[in-house]
């Protein structure tokens, strides 16, 4: 099998909802610039997680691992609000209780519900919230979930940025010849940047399909690796510096999807292989002020791969996510106070 030959088109969404078994919800606080995003099994998933950045926030992603007693999961949460964003998935737990969802102990079963954060707390958003706003944005995710969800300025990614532009939430899909769906879904609030020097070119370009985030191609010029923009750039003229602030308020939180029936060490190296995306899409990635995470999951309604094509589930995640970060920040929208241009903006578009 030649992974570079492979027949493969994007499915007919181009989400991660394109994997059977999957719904997604998004909520946002406008006042906060902060948002939630809950993806919701159908049925309960096999999942495991990766994490390389050097700052993560995450809730129940131990059990996670090959050797914990959990096998499967029903939901998982990507929010913004840093350490009290994980109090969305608290909600969500509360409402898939309410369904008689979860792991029987006894007679009593416990929903679980792994989470991400990322940090958006020095976007221009109100702070001065006294009651933790992310635990109603968690509930407010889950009753949005569908198959059909925006892409750009919504859920985890509504207060989300990157060196030089508004991040957002991408997701993208790709259908490999055996019919097995792949997904993935991401909120980008990286230190570095999705474009290649301040150009309209994302780095991502080379795994563009059918001009999904604009078609611009990968850049003509040569790449000086010795100037590549981040946060830590950043300054306010007259005021305290701003890129030392900015340097710690990151992460890229993601999941890969696929419906074929995986086990727990089988997702894992799903979701190493799929970092391999971040790193094409995203420059400086997995820094040690990013918290940067791949949860990755089978749904299993399809049956398991032959070893020979494992290969080719790491590779197409890693191509998804690469794609679904650029699309992220191809749509995201303005909104008043923010302190990054979006893309449209900042190309005249």
């Amino acid at each position: 099998m030649n992974i570079n030959t492979m027949k493969v088109r994007a499915g007919p969404r181009n989400l991660i909802t394109d994997v059977d078994g999957i719904l997604v919800g998004n909520a946002e606080n406008h006042a906060v610039k902060t948002g939630s995003t809950v993806l919701y099994g159908e049925r309960p998933f096999t999942a495991n997680v990766h994490v390389m950045g050097g700052a993560p926030g995450t809730r129940e992603t131990d059990l996670l691992a090959a050797d914990k007693l959990v096998s499967q999961v029903d939901a998982l949460v990507l929010s913004g609000g840093s350490a009290f964003g994980l109090d969305a998935a608290s909600h969500v737990a509360t409402l898939l209780r309410a369904e008689d969802r979860g792991l029987a102990v006894g007679s009593v079963k416990v929903p679980i519900v792994p989470a991400a954060i990322l940090f958006d707390l020095l976007n221009g958003g109100d702070q001065n919230w006294v009651k933790n706003p992310w635990f109603e944005l968690g509930g407010k995710a889950f009753h949005a979930k569908a198959r059909d969800f925006d892409l750009g300025s919504v859920g985890a990614g509504f207060g989300a940025t990157t060196a030089d532009l508004k991040g957002g939430l991408g997701s993208a899909s790709i259908v490999l010849e055996s019919g097995v769906s792949i997904g993935a879904l991401v909120a980008v609030n990286s230190l570095g940047s999705v474009i290649q020097q301040g150009s309209p070119h994302f780095w991502a370009a080379y795994h563009e399909m059918d001009g999904e985030f604009g078609g611009f191609g990968s850049s003509p010029n040569k790449i000086d690796i010795s100037d590549i923009p981040s946060k830590m750039d950043r300054r306010d003229a007259g005021e305290q510096d701003a890129g030392e602030q900015m340097a710690n308020g990151n992460t890229t939180i993601a999941i890969v999807a696929t419906d074929a029936t995986l086990d727990k060490a089988q997702c894992k190296r799903m979701a190493v292989a799929a970092h391999d995306g971040m790193a094409r899409a995203i420059w400086p990635s997995h820094t040690p002020f990013d918290g940067d995470l791949v949860f990755a999951l089978g749904t299993g309604a399809k049956p398991a791969l032959p070893e020979s094509e494992m290969m080719a589930l790491g590779h197409y995640a890693a191509v998804c996510l690469a794609r679904a970060i650029a699309r992220a920040v191809w749509h995201a929208t303005p909104a008043e106070g923010d302190l990054f241009p979006t893309f449209a903006e900042k190309f005249g578009l």
